[in-house]
């Protein structure tokens, strides 16, 4: 199988995107090691849990780490939406803490299980609002587009070591991060008609990319950042 004998990471894995990555990948043979406040009952019994905060204190990851880590996916995120005079200064640090401190955390501790397996690769996940101005999302917006830069410095920093880095990019995806936006017939059709395509995502197609991301198939793929957006990104329909 495409992922037999690897060990991948998924932090953030117990529901939307990371939880679609975790069945994704483990149907495709991997050994599964999740880090996340929560704990899902659709995982089955070989995944290894760690119960941990990204916003907290991040070394429990030294020990619950294999010595061989091949896949790192920072599924973590928020939907913080409101005009900008209502943003506080916190509203920014907390943004930036969950999506950019704590990708950077995360890597830091998982650096020597990285570098052992000799190839890895890691995903960070942004947004469509770091590419394109949408009303409401500065803080979001800011603290995505400081995930995109850590990737491209990281990738930079650890190609010698063969560790490549990459970042998905999608716009509005069907999880329950999203229940607020999408909780009503209305509402699902207005997001739909907003993109190109006429949908919003599915957290199984975002995981796909990112599983494509993790596999050897894209060992020549690094500091790349790929808009799975429905085509919201890069068309403008007249």
């Amino acid at each position: 199988m495409e992922f037999s004998g690897k060990n991948i990471l998924v932090v953030g894995g117990s529901s939307g995107i990371g939880l679609a990555l975790v069945k994704d990948v483990l149907a495709k043979g991997a050994n599964v090691f999740v880090v996340s406040r929560t704990v899902s009952d659709e995982w089955p019994a070989t995944v290894n849990y760690q119960a941990a905060d990204v916003l907290e204190d991040l070394s429990a990851l030294k020990t619950f780490l294999p010595a061989q880590l091949h896949g790192l996916v920072y599924a973590v995120g928020n939907i913080n939406l409101k005009p900008f005079s209502r943003f506080t200064a916190q509203d920014f640090l907390k943004d930036y803490q969950l999506n950019v401190v704590g990708a950077a955390m995360t890597v830091q501790q998982a650096l020597p299980a990285l570098k052992a397996a000799g190839n890895a690769s890691v995903v960070f996940l942004s947004t469509v609002a770091s590419k394109i101005g949408m009303s409401y999302h500065a803080s979001t917006a800011a603290a995505k587009s400081g995930v995109e830069g850590l990737s491209l410095s990281l990738a930079a920093e650890f190609a010698p070591q063969h560790i490549r880095f990459n970042v998905i990019a999608p716009s509005l995806t069907d999880t329950p991060l999203a229940q607020n936006l999408l909780n009503t017939p209305e509402k699902r059709e207005a997001s739909a008609k907003r993109h190109p395509l006429g949908s919003v995502g599915k957290a199984d197609e975002i995981a796909a990319a990112i599983s494509f991301l993790l596999s050897e198939k894209s060992n020549w793929m690094t500091a790349q950042v790929i808009g799975m957006d429905g085509g919201m990104g890069s068309i403008k329909m007249m």
